[in-house]
């Protein structure tokens, strides 16, 4: 059978079990615990259905007309999970730890499973998320123009024992018109903030958190105000790498993406471009020379970098010069001069 259990446990368990949300696909798109998988009680019309029934009849009526909803769909929920849950251990969760998980958490009990639900269901999950985002961090923003492989050097900080929180990673963007990659899907604006807040969570508060420099927007994402209010009041590290290393860098990662794409995206910024720049950057990936056309969407990109730095702190923000892009190399003067600077 099956127990119910406080968050920290079921995230903990969640290393070793596999994690059933048994809510609607529309539920689970708008949101869900990483690693879940929806195996759906009720589909999103019966969902309403059953919701409805509740309203106005009660709870008994609504009890009888799910057990009718799901009458001859309780075998292919226990042959699905047979098939991915190989050591028999599996932890289930609803909205709200209710009627719908205990209902599944029971027949998979009954079946042999060993299960547990989460206590306060998703509804927990997401709480803990959003309370995440108010507290106070040590952040340390990465910040430079586009090209300077900020990503890349985060990632090796990481790598150094760092702690860093990859926001394009959980966004899915690389926070430009041409952040998609032509390939990349975003996730929804309750996961991205779910993905974030259980970040967050991992972190020793104690000790620095590096971001890297962003808007308030990647993509369509929106960085939680209390956190964006936080990362524009942060010491900032700023690096500086030529425009010609940057452009080599860029040219490698964007160079050989779908022209169409790329075009898409320029038109996307022709407004902020300007007409001419706009013929002459696209006229640029028709013919494949693609450093130019990187150049030509440099400028702007630059103009909008050094705004927006300008609008922060001036106090700040410290200064790191490198003579090319290497982002191991660069990681570690980074945290050299960071440990140098904060005594």
């Amino acid at each position: 059978m099956s127990n119910q259990i406080p968050l920290s446990d079921f995230l903990e368990k969640a290393n070793d079990a596999l994690v059933i949300d048994v809510r609607t696909p529309l539920e689970f798109v708008q949101g869900h615990i990483p690693d879940a998988i929806n195996i759906p009680i009720f589909t999103n019309e019966e969902r309403v259905l059953v919701g409805t029934t509740y309203k106005q009849k009660g709870k008994q009526p609504a009890i009888l007309l799910g057990f009718e909803l799901t009458g001859n769909k309780w075998s292919d929920f226990i042959r699905e999970v047979e098939k991915l849950a190989d050591n028999k251990k599996i932890l289930v969760h609803c909205w709200r730890g209710g009627m719908r998980s205990g209902a599944m958490a029971w027949a998979f009990g009954l079946y042999g499973f060993e299960v547990s639900t989460l206590k306060g269901g998703y509804k927990a999950f997401r709480k803990a998320n959003i309370e995440s985002f108010s507290d106070s961090y040590q952040f340390k923003i990465l910040s430079g123009f586009t090209g300077s492989a900020k990503t890349e050097i985060l990632n090796e900080m990481k790598t150094m024992g760092e702690q860093v929180i990859d926001l394009e990673s959980l966004a899915q963007h690389q926070g430009s018109s041409f952040g998609s990659m032509g390939r990349m899907t975003q996730p929804s604006q309750e996961q991205f903030e779910n993905l974030f807040g259980m970040e967050l969570q991992k972190m020793d508060v104690s000790k620095r958190i590096w971001l890297e420099d962003e808007s308030v927007t990647i993509g369509k994402r929106v960085i939680p105000k209390s956190i964006w209010d936080q990362m524009r009041n942060s010491d900032v590290i700023k690096i500086e790498i030529s425009k010609e290393e940057r452009v080599d860098f860029l040219n490698k990662n964007y160079g050989s993406l779908d022209k169409e794409f790329l075009k898409d995206a320029v038109l996307g910024i022709a407004k902020r471009l300007g007409p001419l720049e706009t013929k002459l950057t696209l006229q640029a990936i028709d013919e494949n020379r693609m450093k130019d056309f990187i150049n030509q969407v440099l400028v702007y990109y630059d103009k909008t970098y050094i705004k927006g730095l300008s609008n922060r702190n001036q106090e700040l923000i410290k200064t790191l010069e490198f003579k090319r892009i290497e982002p191991k190399e660069n990681a570690k003067s980074i945290i050299s001069f960071t440990n140098k600077i904060n005594g």
